[in-house]
């Protein structure tokens, strides 16, 4: 493949499959009460919220002597803003800091009063929203063993609102993100990182 497909193809990648990188989120601390009510509200209706608009999606190349420079490529994309409008970033996602054993995906019980306010506003969506659970953790260890503990603690996190409140299995998708959703501005390592995530689709 050439390095303009392989810009093109990551570009793409990080654009559309990777949409809890690129939003706002409320990240909530250990002792913060959950309001059922703003759980709605940010996993509600994502039409509701502004929408990035995007006008073009360059590459650039360097062509000398009829040969291109890959090294020299680079990917741009031009957002289009308008001047001297104020845009409100709305969050589009949650984040919790639901508390598990060491190692393992077992819920502590510190973290059921903040799990049971999310499940309650879950329940203020339409009964056919669907919601995203995703695992987060820190940068500590391996990238694969960190995807699969992730993955563990969503799933873990899924069967807990579907057990105890009742929440229907199918509008429900837990993913393991492991350490590809660093929280921007903390050390990698730093312990607000190892996180569940809730976003509506």
């Amino acid at each position: 493949m050439s390095h303009r497909r392989l810009i093109l193809a990551a570009f793409v990648l990080a654009l559309f499959a990777g949409p809890s990188l690129a939003q706002e989120v409320r990240v909530y601390g250990a002792a913060e009460t959950v309001n059922p009510g703003d759980v709605a509200r940010i996993l509600g209706t994502p039409e509701a919220r502004p929408a990035i608009k995007m006008r073009s999606l360059r590459l650039l190349d360097d062509v000398k002597g009829g040969k291109s420079a890959p090294a020299e490529r680079v990917a741009t994309v031009d957002e289009d803003a308008a001047a001297g409008t104020p845009v409100t970033k709305e969050p589009s996602a949650l984040a919790l800091p639901v508390q598990f054993g060491f190692d393992s995906a077992e819920i502590l019980p510190t973290a059921r009063r903040q799990l049971d306010a999310l499940a309650e506003g879950i329940r203020l969506l339409p009964a056919a929203k669907p919601v995203t659970i995703e695992g987060h953790t820190d940068a500590v260890g391996s990238a694969q063993y960190n995807e699969q503990l992730s993955q563990r603690r969503a799933n873990s996190v899924k069967q807990y609102l579907v057990a105890t409140h009742g929440i229907d299995p199918a509008r429900l998708r837990a993913v393991g993100l492991g350490q590809h959703g660093l929280l921007p501005d903390l050390d990698p390592q730093a312990a607000e990182n190892r996180r569940v995530q809730f976003r509506g689709e």
